[in-house]
């Protein structure tokens, strides 16, 4: 088959209409290239489950194709699902990303205890050819160093992905996005570009993360006691921001939460994060140095319940207890899904006295995210012929192809996809053909895609409404009911208007048994069917609940 002949195939798998889990597949005959392995958080809707992950069976599935997997940064929602991944690809599979990038990766994967996996560092500005497919790597500024976004060669054309980025113009570390790397892939011509879409209902542009450091230096003079700054721990500039006012201001730098640790741990040994050791403390030395010198930088900014700031706001964290006059900090915007979390936390530190500011009461977060103009401005240096918007849900891919119309994009030529969509690309033409399987996988535990929604839809129909469990005794010989059913109830009220809701609803059962044991009914399937169905009737009429019902049927 010739290389004209071959269609390209650009298969999403995650990251559309949703925050997260991205992954995208490229596919050319019998090379295929995957570009992130990222997770989602879940929210109240997923009771119990700890990750969510992208359905990459399609990539499992054709796995003696797969060329490499391309990193563009290294936060979890590109990279988390990597050991997962890998366990069901084996070590072999080249994984390809920046130093920082990698250095992440490689503690997750040591937690994971995945033996020699095929690292290669990439350098910015660098160039990789992964089978028909020819990679150059160009920096851009995100809320993490060390991010590129790729030029890709593929036979048809050249596609442009940005991963996450924003026009940062004056980055904390210096390191500016590559304009005329960008501006020189337009000139080349780009077929396809795909481009994060994650701020594209944010009009102008995101502010410079410098900004942030005015507003902590002004908070840490300020502040008369112990400071306590949440943030992300992959957020590195943010980090050496925290760390560079806590010097000034004459304070030590105390790190808590386990993800924090590693962080500027990796971080400093691979020259990230710019810290003197004595300006360092073990959280353990604290007790030795007047509250006035100490920032603490904790893990929690999302107010998930196991994180160091949950459990300093709980009083149950190991070395820092919340005092009187404390100021924290909480150095984040609340994903969505969390501002409740968030909202607890706060009000729980207020409650203990701490002198709380976030991003509503002081400029202590921006956004590591392109805003509406600096999309305009990447769509018209790009200048390309197809335009997909990747990273965000539905309503924030619908603005940034907005944005692509009115720089002159042809609106057929903007393709909306969801995950699993097929774009098939020629040298002349693009269009969407069918679709692989796609959705998401469940991590509960050690437990791996065994959670299945129904599961997930009991969860929240015990936590929403409890439980009830009958047990029935019938005759071993008859399958005649014998004696009275027995009721046990968890998470549910029998008996708020009076006690005589339980003696009715076990009425209820009796009635329901009588009926099942005239119609000769001897099969346990039939008889817990119908009470099942006459209690939960039963309970609506009265409490206008939907309780889980269990009946369990005794021979004796």
């Amino acid at each position: 088959m010739t290389h004209k002949k071959t269609l390209l195939r650009v298969i999403p798998l995650g990251g559309l209409d949703e925050i997260g889990k991205n992954m995208t597949v490229l596919e050319y005959g019998n090379d295929m290239v995957v570009i992130d392995a990222g997770i989602m958080f879940p929210d109240e809707d997923h009771p119990g489950v700890d990750l969510i992950l992208p359905d990459f069976s399609y990539v499992i599935r054709r796995k003696d194709k797969l060329r490499g997997i391309l990193i563009t940064h290294g936060h979890e929602d590109h990279t988390g699902a990597l050991p997962y991944l890998l366990k069901e690809l084996g070590p072999g599979v080249p994984i390809l990303g920046t130093k920082l990038t990698l250095g992440m990766i490689s503690v997750k994967l040591e937690e994971h205890r995945l033996k020699k996996p095929k690292l290669r560092e990439i350098h910015p500005g660098g160039h990789v050819n992964l089978g028909p497919f020819g990679f150059d790597f160009i920096p851009v500024n995100h809320s993490i160093p060390d991010g590129v976004a790729l030029f890709i060669r593929t036979p048809v054309g050249n596609i442009l992905h940005t991963g996450d980025f924003k026009f940062d113009q004056t980055p904390v570390d210096g390191r500016l996005t590559d304009y005329s790397a960008i501006a020189a892939a337009g000139k080349k011509g780009v077929l396809l570009l795909m481009s994060d879409s994650t701020n594209a209902e944010s009009p102008g542009i995101t502010m410079s993360e410098a900004t942030v450091g005015v507003a902590l230096r002004e908070i840490f003079a300020l502040a008369e006691h112990r400071i306590i700054v949440a943030s992300f721990s992959s957020h590195i500039h943010r980090l050496q921001q925290v760390c560079d006012a806590a010097v000034e201001s004459g304070r030590k730098v105390v790190v808590t939460g386990r993800s924090m640790i590693n962080n500027t741990r990796i971080a400093r040994q691979l020259g990230y994060l710019d810290v003197a050791e004595e300006d360092l403390l073990d959280a353990y030395e604290m007790g030795d140095i007047p509250p006035e010198r100490i920032v603490v930088l904790s893990t929690g900014s999302q107010g998930e319940p196991l994180s160091a700031l949950a459990r300093m706001a709980n009083g149950d964290h190991k070395t820092v207890e919340i005092q009187e006059s404390d100021t924290v900090v909480i150095s984040a915007t609340p994903i969505p899904g969390n501002e409740k979390a968030v909202s607890r936390v706060i009000n729980r530190l207020a409650k203990a006295g701490a002198d709380v500011r976030h991003k509503g009461s002081d400029a202590v977060h921006v956004s590591g995210h392109a805003a509406a103009e600096e999309l305009k401005l990447m769509l018209n240096m790009v200048k390309p012929r197809y335009f997909v918007p990747i990273h965000g849900e539905t309503r924030h891919l619908r603005a940034h192809a907005n944005i692509a119309r009115m720089t002159g994009i042809a609106p057929d030529n903007i393709f909306m996809l969801d995950n699993g969509d097929c774009l098939e690309i020629t040298e002349s033409s693009a269009r969407v053909s069918g679709r692989v399987d796609s959705g998401v996988v469940y991590v509960d535990g050690l437990s791996v895609g065994d959670i299945g929604q129904v599961v997930l839809r009991d969860r929240q129909l015990l936590a929403h409404d409890g439980i009830v469990t009958v047990v029935i005794a019938v005759d071993l010989q008859t399958g005649q009911p014998m004696g009275e059913p027995e009721l046990v109830t968890r998470g549910i009220v029998l008996g708020t208007d009076d006690d005589s809701l339980a003696e009715d609803a076990v009425a209820r059962v009796s009635k329901t048994l009588a009926k099942t044991a005239r119609e000769g009914a001897t099969d346990h399937a039939v008889i817990k069917n119908a009470v099942r169905e006459s209690l939960s009737q039963f309970l609506w009429e009265r409490t206008h609940s939907r309780p889980m019902i269990i009946p369990i049927v005794m021979e004796v």
